[in-house]
């Protein structure tokens, strides 16, 4: 998994781009305080290489737990910045800094 942060010097937002390998997965979303956690129009594509990327416009100077959908299965990213305990969940999230 990889995330890569892109600021842009023009608008105060960050584009920043999911990868997933997960080549034996039909779906991959990202969700987390971003989007009010709902999948709808943050799933990943599906590329030739089996990994599913998105890139996102998110505010900058802002921090965001996130997690991956994989099939209906949540699952943390490795190269997330932090990692934050969510009572609601009951489990850590990941977290990303802006």
């Amino acid at each position: 998994m990889a995330i890569k942060k892109q600021y842009l010097k023009s608008k105060p937002i960050c584009k920043v781009t999911f990868t997933v390998p997960a080549e034996e997965a039909k779906k991959v979303a990202v969700v987390g305080d971003f989007n009010e956690w709902n999948p709808k129009g943050s799933l990943l594509k599906k590329l030739k290489n089996g990994t599913f990327k998105g890139t996102f416009d998110l505010p900058k100077e802002n921090s965001f737990e996130f997690r991956y959908i994989v099939d209906g299965n949540y699952v943390n990213d490795e190269a997330a910045d932090r990692y934050q305990w969510n009572d609601f969940a009951g489990t850590e999230n990941a977290v990303i800094e802006l």
